[in-house]
């Protein structure tokens, strides 16, 4: 398996060739509808329960608590795996772990006590050191506009990039007044964000620790190796040749054919509208029979429903995005397979995931760990 944030790689070999080839691409969603939800239940409790006073200590998170959409992308390691389980005899899983270290990345000659004495230290919260880092001056009009009101912006929304130095600027009321309405465009480079590193470091080893606790033969490895046994095999770099690699594959026959996996929502809740609680869901989960992320067949083509109109004409598209059709009509499609969290297409790669002939490969780096 090779891990991952936004992509997992799959691949299940056997002395002989390779049985099992996928990739899976993870919601990316979470976060988006989580807020929006929080927006719509702030607003309800405004509205309606204005009245009660504040819930009071009883926000206190359970050990080993993970955010959401971190715990959805951990728990979708183990159900991939039980799901290969299901239908494969596995003997043994390879996991490749990664550990980041985002200090290093962002300065490459830091060592020492330099891991300790931070740009913010003596800072007493992040906001003072921004200020004191732009020497309390706008960063757009650079004093010119006299407001002698300061602000701490966000450069792409805190959603995003959440609330790190690197994400604010200084800037006076009256021009974070127009970046806010849209009348003044920073000319400031977005930040580079580290959320797929903070990941991997953060859940490494509780992946491969729950592994051993359902019961499995587990080991590890590090990128490292997996990119220098690839280079040596001469593949191509993608999620399923680096999980191949993982997995102890060498010079086996591969999969003629791969699937790409999609994990969607489950539903549209209505909660996610923001209409009131006497007003009908208008949205209609169904139409002619049909709802989003069904997988049909037009004209010998299999493809999923990304898009539906009540006079029964649909947008089809391929996982990847490719559009099929527009403009579908209900009379034109087939029902192939109702829609479900994990959407799978299979498609063939062609020659590019083989070795190249008469290619005698390096001996691979062993596995770390059992």
């Amino acid at each position: 398996m090779d891990s991952g944030y936004k992509n997992i790689g799959l691949s299940a070999v056997t002395s002989k060739k390779e049985v099992y080839s996928a990739e899976v691409r993870l919601r990316a969603d979470i976060v988006k509808l989580n807020s929006e939800r929080r927006q719509y239940r702030r607003a309800r409790r405004n509205r309606k329960t204005w009245y009660r006073q504040p819930r009071f200590l009883n926000r206190k998170k359970p050990e080993g608590w993970l955010a959401p959409s971190i715990q959805h992308k951990l728990d979708s390691h183990f159900k991939l795996i039980e799901r290969i389980k299901s239908i494969l005899p596995v003997t043994r899983i390879v996991v490749e772990v990664a550990a980041f270290d985002i200090q290093k990345i962002r300065n490459p000659e830091i060592s020492g006590t330099g891991y300790q004495n931070g740009v913010q230290k003596d800072s007493w919260n992040v906001r003072e050191y921004v200020l004191h880092r732009d020497n309390h001056t706008c960063q757009v009009c650079h004093g010119k506009s006299k407001d002698p009101v300061l602000e701490t912006h966000h450069i792409v929304s805190r959603q995003v990039g959440g609330d790190s130095p690197d994400n604010l600027v200084t800037l006076c009321q009256t021009c974070h007044s127009k970046v806010s309405k849209g009348k003044l465009v920073l000319d400031i480079e977005n930040p580079v964000g580290f959320r797929p590193e903070t990941f991997m470091s953060t859940v490494r080893w509780m992946l491969v620790n729950r592994l051993r606790e359902m019961g499995n033969i587990v080991s590890h490895t590090y990128g490292y190796l997996t990119k220098s046994n690839r280079i040596a095999l001469g593949v191509e770099k993608s999620h399923m040749n680096d999980a191949f690699v993982i997995s102890g594959g060498t010079m086996q026959e591969r999969s003629p054919i791969s699937y790409l996996i999609k994990q969607v929502r489950r539903c549209n809740r209505k909660l996610f509208k923001g209409d009131r609680s006497h007003i009908k869901n208008t949205a209609t989960r169904f139409v002619h029979g049909f709802q989003r992320y069904d997988k049909v067949l037009w004209n010998n083509i299999e493809c999923f429903v990304f898009g539906r109109r009540e006079k029964g004409y649909f947008d089809l598209r391929k996982l990847d995005g490719t559009k099929v059709h527009a403009s579908a009509n209900v009379k034109e499609i087939g029902l192939l397979e109702r829609a479900s969290t994990s959407l799978i297409e299979p498609f063939e790669w062609g020659t590019l995931l083989y070795f190249p002939k008469n290619r005698v490969p390096a001996t691979p780096a062993p596995h770390r760990g059992v």
